[in-house]
Parts: structure tokens; C-alpha cells; sequence
């Protein structure tokens, strides 16, 4: 969850740390903190944001140019000073910032404690950082080697960045379990939990795998295995981010830039993919696997949070149009209840970072029970990309804003298309039917667009909902995911309480809850359970509840029942999700910002949970 980032080079390292810990802040803000070197280490870390680790450096310090730097999403250790890294060594030559859990940590820290090492911190890195120390004194190794020897003692998931008083042209960096991303640029050379932080100086990357160490100096990079020392020759990539895909572009937060960006993340997400008039799914993804996919017999959906949430509409999907049965599964349940996997199945892994470690470790154990792996994310070169047997990219662009937008309709639109592909290779969708879908598929950028225009609207009526503590989403079908999506929405950035639950449901226990303080937010599209959603509403009128409803243009019925009503245009009921997520967004931004809330950077919360 952390954000690490490093330079080694001719430049001022300060600046390109800083910047780099700002555009690293989404993956942790709970404290910050930099290590640079000139002759010797000066440490500069804080509670807080990077904002107040900047008022924190002397002016007058020399021109370092080597450095390393770490925002912090707190594992071990409450938030607060000492806990911010970079830690130190016992003897003061070993600096180290770390992403990840030492799971041994504490019986670690006994063995050091027994040879007579002190800490300063609760934190598991520190424990690293000495047992560096140890096992570089006792063995009488060099500093890479120290670091390797270290690693293959330690359980857990790390993504580490070592310097040293003793070496100071070098910078040791290692994976397991968390992402970490190499920068080459003109003989200089950077380090970053992904490419964000030096996006603005190379395009040129190597991604650290799973098990590899890097030695970078002056003179380049050497990457060896963790376990058995083994040269690896690395393979250089070139970047397709820029710098603008990652500021805010004149909007307020990340958040509303993000919600904004949907047409057209859509549109790059079906571009040179879906072809109405031919009948044609065309992503290569789907074509490496797809005998597996026409034999297959359950799909499994994997996912944490709102991919977990886009995942449950995939399954709606799946079945409508393809009729294979489909089961969706937390990832971070998935691996501990002893699953039934078999080599038939298809796993479908999504995640917007690429990195989410539940889902990783999910996708390890399917490829292990013989089952074919499809993955779904965002981000070129992540984890789950090289990971996973075949895949998509949804093509959204960075997501920054902690509370994702974009990532979740991209991954639905991902999910409309494999589902198309499923029922035309099942024989299960007839070409009109497939052609239907697909034109209306290629409508819904332009229809986003005039949902956006409501955003004057939605933001008044915020105003009436900043309040209230609590609040209850209701829809029906394929509106149900979206139900929990949205109370997931508004719980992760204003802090109030809500629940997602199928509309029926609502008498089986949260109408016990519904009187004139409770919010009912119902998705109420014209489609196949319209019906039946006037009569929910209707309980809940006669329980006093406040309600917001979500519906189509035109619907009397719902309109005469609510207290405010969002028309947003008719689409088929299977592509509603894409339409009736943009007002929830837009309505939990909204409150947020009435509430003061920090809406990009939600208390607890980071960007991608590398950690379990």
C-alpha cells in the first residue's frame, strides 16, 4: 500500500523525491519521509503528508544526488513519527523504505534483540533493516548480498529500497509481492512502486519481478533471483503514460477529473475491440483462450471492493448472454476456504492497479489447480498482467483518486464484451440480438455525457444529504451491484454509513431501520424490474424514508413517490450499470465536499492494497 520511490544520478535528488511522494500519495498518506545522501545520510520524516515533510528539509542542505523516499499507509505501528520511514540500522550505515508485511517479524526481532539490537519504532521494516546489518557483519558480505541473504529468511510481501553510508553510489532494490518499477534514464536511474513518480523524466522501465534484487549504480543495473542467485537479464519497456494523464487538469480533485474522463475511457476501451456490424469481438486476449472459454463450464470472477463489485455485474452478464454459470468470489476469501478449482474453469482476475496482493495470490492458486486465467486491469505492466494466462486492459488511463470511477465502468464495458464473445462462441446470442447489444454498447460514451450535465443538479441535492449518518441504496438485477457500489462510494469518501442491498431484501431487516432520518437512494431504470421497484418504494414512502430515486425520463410513477428524482436516458437493462454508477459517483463526491471531507485522499484508505 506504500509508496516508495528513489534516485541515483547527477540531478538534485530532493526535488525529483518530493514530487515523485506527491504522485505516490494515493497508495498512503498516514506519514512521509526522505533519506538523502552527501558524505552522510540526513533524514527528513513526519506524520502527515508530504506537504509537511517539505517544511521540514534545511534549505541550505547540500545538493544530494542520491536518495530514497516513502508515504506510508500504516501496517505495524500507529501512525506517527517514528513509525514514518526511512529506518536506520543499529550503526547507522543502512537506510531502508519498504512496501509490504514482514510476517516474522516479531520472532525476528526477538533473535536481533538477543544478539543486542535496540528499535526505535513498532515497525517491521526497521526489523529488516537491522537483520541487513547482522547478516552483512556476520557474514562478511557485501551490501547486496546482505539484502538477498535477508530476504530469503524473511515471510511476507516486501518492495524494498536500500542505501548505505559505505556505498554511496548504490541502491539495492527487491520485490516480492508488491510492485516496484525501474527508471532508465541519461546515467541516472529511479525507483518507484509504479512509474508515476518519474513519469516527467524517462519512459524507459524495467519491472522488478516477483522475486528479484536489483543493484543499481553509476555504472547500470544487475538483477538477480532472491532464492538461488541467478543472473536475470531484464527486459526495457517503454512507457505510454504522460505527465498530464496524472494532474488534475483544472478540476478540483482527481475524483471529478476522473468521473468526467468516463466517455472517453469507455471509448478507448471498445476502440478496435467491438465491430456491431460485423458481429465481432475482436480482443486478443479472449482469442489465446478461447477453446477454453467455448469448453468451459463455470467461470469464477475474482475481485476486491469495486472490482468485486464490477465483477458481480460481469456475472449478470455472463449468464444473460452466454448461460454458463458463473460465480463471483472476494479474492481475499477465494485462497483460504479451500475452493473447488477444476482444470475446465475459467478464472476472470480483475483489479484496476494490477498489483491488489489478494487477487494475486488468488490467480496463483487457480493457474496451480490447472484452471485458465484471464485478467482485467488497468495498468500496462502490473503484477496481474504478467501474471495471468491472457487478459484485457481497459484502457481508462491512471486512476488517482483512491475511491475508483473509471476503472469500474471500464471494467463492466470489459465484461459486456466478454460476455458478448462467450454468447456468440456458446451459440447462445443470435446476430441481431449480439448487434443490438453491441450498437447500444457504442451509444453509452454519449450517454454518460448527458448524465454529467446533471452535475449542478446532483450537487444541490448533496447539500440535503451532508446530515445524515446513514443511509440505504437499493436496486434491483443488474442494478443490485450497482446498489453497493454506490453505498460503497459514499462510505469511502464522506464517512457515512451505508448499506447496498437487493430491493427485495429490504423487508428481511433494514426496514427496521427506515424513518424520516434514512435516506433511500433507489436505482430505478425502466427495465424488467421497474414494476416491482415502484412497490419498494412505495413500503418505504409509508415508512417516511427520504427518497432519492434514479430513474428514467418520464416515470411518473417513480417521480410522484420521491423526494428527489435524477432522470438519466433509457439504455437496455443489461448496460444500465454503465448509466445509473454516474450519479452515485457524482452525489458521493458531492456530499463529501459539503462535509470537508478529503475526497481524493479518504482517511484509511490507499490505491492499491499490495498488502493482505
Amino acid at each position: 500500500m506504500c509508496g516508495i520511490v528513489g534516485y541515483l544520478g547527477n540531478k538534485e535528488a530532493y526535488p525529483i523525491l518530493i514530487n515523485g511522494l506527491k504522485r505516490l500519495e494515493y497508495r498512503g498518506y498516514d506519514s512521509s519521509g526522505i533519506a538523502l545522501f552527501n558524505g552522510d545520510i540526513e533524514i527528513y520524516k513526519c506524520k502527515g503528508k508530504v506537504e509537511r515533510l517539505e517544511s521540514l528539509k534545511n534549505k541550505d542542505s547540500s545538493m544530494a544526488r542520491l536518495g530514497i523516499g516513502h508515504t506510508r499507509w500504516a501496517t505495524h505501528g500507529p501512525p506517527n513519527d517514528k513509525n514514518a520511514h526511512p529506518h536506520v540500522s543499529n550503526n547507522g550505515d543502512l537506510v531502508i523504505v519498504h512496501n509490504g508485511i514482514i510476517e516474522n517479524a516479531d520472532s525476528l526481532r526477538i533473535f536481533l534483540f538477543e544478539k543486542n539490537y535496540s528499535f526505535k519504532s513498532d515497525t517491521d521494516t526497521e526489523v529488516l533493516v537491522n537483520l541487513i546489518e547482522y547478516i552483512q557483519k556476520e557474514e562478511k558480505v557485501s551490501l547486496e548480498e546482505a539484502v538477498r541473504l535477508s530476504l530469503n529468511q524473511v515471510i511476507g510481501a516486501y518492495a524494498i529500497s536500500v542505501i548505505s553510508k559505505s556505498h554511496p553510489d548504490v541502491m539495492i532494490a527487491a520485490r516480492l509481492g508488491s510492485p516496484l518499477v525501474l527508471g532508465l534514464g541519461n546515467n541516472e536511474f529511479f525507483i518507484g512502486s509504479d512509474a508515476t513518480p518519474f513519469i516527467d523524466q524517462t519512459k524507459k522501465v524495467i519491472y522488478l519481478e516477483d522475486g528479484e534484487l536489483a543493484r543499481i549504480s553509476k555504472q547500470g543495473i544487475s538483477i538477480r533471483t532472491i532464492d538461488s542467485d541467478t543472473p536475470v537479464d531484464a527486459v526495457i519497456h517503454q512507457l505510454q503514460m504522460d505527465l498530464e494523464s496524472i494532474e488534475k487538469g483544472g478540476f478540483e480533485h482527481f475524483m471529478l477529473k476522473e468521473i468526467y474522463e468516463q466517455p472517453i475511457s469507455i471509448q478507448n476501451t471498445i476502440r478496435g475491440r467491438l465491430f456491431p456490424e460485423k458481429n465481432e469481438i475482436k480482443m486478443a486476449g479472449l482469442e489465446m483462450i478461447s477453446s477454453n472459454l467455448k469448453e468451459a463450464n463455470r467461470i469464477i470472477i475474482l475481485g476486491c471492493g469495486t472490482s468485486w463489485h464490477a465483477g458481480l455485474v460481469g456475472e449478470y452478464l455472463i449468464e444473460e448472454f452466454s448461460r454458463v454459470p458463473v460465480e463471483v468470489e472476494y479474492a481475499s476469501e477465494f485462497r483460504y476456504r479451500n475452493p473447488v478449482i477444476n482444470s475446465n474453469d475459467v478464472i476472470i482476475a480483475i483489479s484496476q492497479s494490477g498489483e491488489t496482493a489478494d487477487t494475486l495470490a488468488a490467480i496463483k492458486l487457480a493457474k496451480e489447480s490447472g484452471a485458465s486465467v484471464f485478467g482485467i486491469c488497468n495498468v500496462v505492466g502490473s503484477s496481474i498482467a504478467r501474471e495471468t494466462d491472457a487478459g484485457a486492459f481497459t484502457h481508462a488511463g491512471p486512476e488517482i483518486g483512491v475511491a475508483s470511477t473509471k476503472a469500474f465502468t471500464a471494467q463492466v464495458t470489459v465484461l459486456a464484451m466478454v460476455a458478448l464473445y462467450l454468447g456468440k462462441i456458446k451459440n447462445e446470442l443470435t446476430k441481431t440480438k449480439f448487434r443490438e447489444i453491441a450498437l447500444e454498447i457504442n451509444k453509452i460514451p454519449e450517454k454518460i455525457e448527458s448524465v454529467l450535465e446533471l452535475d449542478s443538479v446532483i450537487k444541490t441535492l448533496s447539500k440535503s444529504l451532508k446530515g445524515f449518518n446513514n443511509s440505504l441504496f437499493l436496486g434491483r438485477g443488474f442494478n443490485f451491484p450497482v446498489a453497493l457500489e454506490g453505498a460503497l462510494k459514499l462510505k469511502e469518501i464522506s464517512y457515512i454509513h451505508a448499506e447496498g442491498y437487493p430491493a427485495a431484501e429490504m423487508k428481511h431487516g433494514p426496514i427496521a431501520l427506515i424513518d424520516k432520518n434514512m435516506p433511500i437512494i433507489v436505482i430505478a431504470p425502466l427495465g424488467g424490474m421497474y414494476e416491482k421497484l415502484v412497490s419498494n418504494i412505495q413500503e418505504v414512502k409509508a415508512r417516511k424514508g427520504k427518497i432519492i430515486s434514479i430513474t428514467g425520463f418520464g416515470q411518473s410513477e417513480v417521480k410522484s413517490l420521491s423526494d428527489a428524482v435524477i432522470e438519466i436516458p433509457d439504455t437496455l437493462d443489461c448496460l444500465s450499470p454503465l448509466l445509473t454508477t454516474i450519479p452515485l459517483q457524482l452525489l458521493s463526491y458531492h456530499v463529501a465536499v459539503e462535509r470537508g471531507c478529503n475526497v481524493d485522499q479518504p482517511r484509511n484508505l490507499a490505491k492499491a492494497v499490495t498488502v493482505e
